[in-house]
């Protein structure tokens, strides 16, 4: 597996959408993005999020290589409009576990996040070497779940009511992306 500095993370650019590396610029609206009920309905953790708690998270997560996380930036706008990062990246395993979210609700429904997962996960394979991406999804949100599996992951299984999230238990989906295996 590649490992890369922060600093030498590359840009990327799509069709609809530019990923940059994140900065602490970025606090704000990831703070904001991550309080919005919208967003944090679909996170196994909703605590609410502070900036000290996203900076934190930039220091011992992303500046130690333990997350590559990214903005996802709208290209014909220019706006910020959510996130995409790879967290508990596995150097010896050659894995990692994908997360996104669009914390713009001009930005949702409009294919932004099904572009992300194809590119952020090429990225992955091809650039940083990964062998295995996983991520996991609540029950219920298929709109998500169609969107990897537009970018070539599969279900690996169902843990039923694995999460209790607001009184009720919930279904949990572990899906993964192999490489080698087509989009």
């Amino acid at each position: 597996m590649l490992h890369l500095q922060h600093s030498e993370l590359p840009v990327i650019n799509g069709e609809k959408l530019t990923l940059r590396p994140i900065t602490d610029a970025d606090t704000d609206d990831i703070v904001r993005w991550r309080n919005d009920p919208e967003v944090w309905r679909y996170f196994l953790f909703r605590e609410p999020f502070t900036p000290g708690m996203h900076r934190a998270w930039l220091l011992n997560k992303v500046m130690t290589g333990k997350v590559i996380q990214y903005i996802i930036v709208e290209r014909e706008s220019g706006q910020s409009v959510g996130s995409v990062y790879f967290r508990d990246v596995d150097e010896k395993n050659e894995s990692a576990e994908y997360g996104i979210f669009i914390g713009e609700p001009s930005a949702r429904g409009r294919g932004l996040g099904t572009e992300t997962a194809r590119l952020f996960t090429r990225f992955g394979l091809d650039v940083l070497c990964l062998h295995r991406i996983s991520l996991k999804v609540l029950g219920g949100n298929e709109i998500a779940r169609r969107s990897y599996e537009k970018a070539g992951f599969r279900t690996e299984g169902v843990f039923r009511d694995f999460v209790k999230l607001d009184g009720a238990f919930t279904d949990v989906v572990f899906m993964a992306r192999i490489q080698g295996e087509g989009e």
